[in-house]
């Protein structure tokens, strides 16, 4: 039977469920999970894995209008599945995914024992990702940039580049103080912060100077303009958070979802006789008149 959490438990105790109910529960939750590394078919409600990748830089196309489109590259480093999270052991459906290469002496015994124990090579960054069932796949699959394809939709999360300290203009775009007759030294300062004696403190949350930068965001629907198999390079639309060199983390859109029919389910698993070196880019679709124009 399934080691349900403390809480699991006093929830199903006083709750008015039946006993019929709770086992049916039960019974679900500890199904046994079987994991294979095919093609499967995807459906409305199945959610993939995403990939780590490395931001390489930023570039720019041209559109038919003369406007200048950013481009971040994006370089998919050596994923693999480096554990598996099932709902009879962890309580749950997770893969966690390695990027990247590392020695050991860089890292610690604990890090080097879960490698060593899970059968893979030592990884530089790890990242977990929530999953369904059907879409769980076997320790050490390998994972490429095909596995998202132009065209669709991607969230892409990362550090943002740190700023340091900042005050209220940079931090939160306040207009700043009036720079006519009258203002001394004060023109890019952001005012009154108090409230007199009643209350007579200044709340909590109010925008004022501090640190800027440094924190986790996601920009979401991130269009995906190109994928270079023998690379693993994929190029998409617009600003990834993070500076050159840092990670990123990519996943399926949540509100832009990709067509599920043009998705390979759970993953891209290379066929034995295609050629990896000699792969040429796939570019999206962009219709009969090419609205992009590679700068030199």
């Amino acid at each position: 039977m399934l080691a349900l959490s403390r809480g699991l438990v006093s929830r199903l105790r006083v709750s008015n469920i039946d006993t019929a109910s709770q086992l049916h529960f039960l019974r679900g939750m500890s199904s046994d999970v079987i994991i294979e590394a095919k093609p499967q078919v995807m459906t409305p409600n199945s959610k993939r894995t995403g990939l780590i990748a490395v931001k390489c830089g930023m570039s720019a196309l041209w559109d038919k209008w003369g406007a200048r489109v950013p481009i971040t590259v994006l370089w998919v480093d050596d994923n693999i599945v480096s554990q598996v999270k099932t709902p009879d052991k962890e309580g749950f459906c997770a893969l966690q995914i390695g990027c990247g290469q590392k020695k050991e002496k860089q890292l610690s015994n604990a890090v080097v024992g879960h490698f060593r124990a899970q059968g893979v090579p030592l990884k530089r960054k790890l990242r977990e990702f929530p999953v369904t069932q059907d879409a769980l796949l076997p320790v050490g699959t390998s994972l490429n940039v095909r596995h998202f394809v132009p065209g669709q939709y991607v969230d892409i999360s990362g550090i943002t580049k740190g700023k340091g300290f900042q005050g209220v203009m940079k931090r939160h775009g306040f207009k700043g103080m009036p720079a006519s007759h009258g203002t001394s030294r004060s023109h890019r300062q952001g005012g009154s912060t108090g409230q007199r004696d009643a209350p007579g403190k200044v709340f909590k949350g109010v925008k004022m100077p501090g640190r800027m930068g440094g924190e986790q965001r996601t920009v979401k629907n991130v269009w995906v303009y190109k994928i270079d198999p023998a690379r693993n390079l994929m190029w998409v639309k617009g600003q990834v958070p993070g500076a050159t060199g840092n990670f990123v983390f990519i996943k399926d859109a949540v509100y832009e979802k990709p067509d599920i029919s043009l998705l390979p389910f759970p993953t891209y698993f290379v066929p034995e006789d295609e050629d990896t070196e000699n792969l040429e880019p796939l570019v999206a679709d962009l219709g009969e008149v090419d609205p992009f124009m590679v700068t030199d």
